[in-house]
């Protein structure tokens, strides 16, 4: 029983101690993390990127509403005649845009 007692004990310290521990390297972590998010040049980056996303997600849904429009729901189509619209008024996108036409 004494053995028993003795090894529950350890095991306790050592689980404590190792949470301790992994809690303060955990905590590095993060706070390493957070300045490398506030850092200028990866907002930048990261914006930038958001940016060219949200443009060729634009242009991709005036590809799919013109090519299928006609196949499919009228609530599907006045939705995305609705994206379009704010597409638009937002500047997203230009209107003599042949991206994703063919020249066939």
């Amino acid at each position: 029983m004494r053995y028993k007692l003795t090894f529950a004990a350890g095991l306790a310290l050592g689980y404590v101690i190792g949470t301790r521990a992994g809690r303060e390297r955990y905590e590095r972590m993060k706070k390493a993390a957070q300045d490398f998010a506030q850092n200028p040049a990866v907002r930048n980056a990261a914006e930038s990127a958001a940016q060219t996303g949200r443009q060729y997600a634009g242009k991709a849904a005036h590809v799919v509403g013109d090519k299928v429009g006609d196949h499919l729901p009228s609530s599907v189509t006045d939705r995305v005649a609705a994206l379009r619209g704010r597409a638009h008024a937002n500047g997203q996108v230009a209107e003599d845009d042949d991206w994703g036409t063919s020249n066939t």
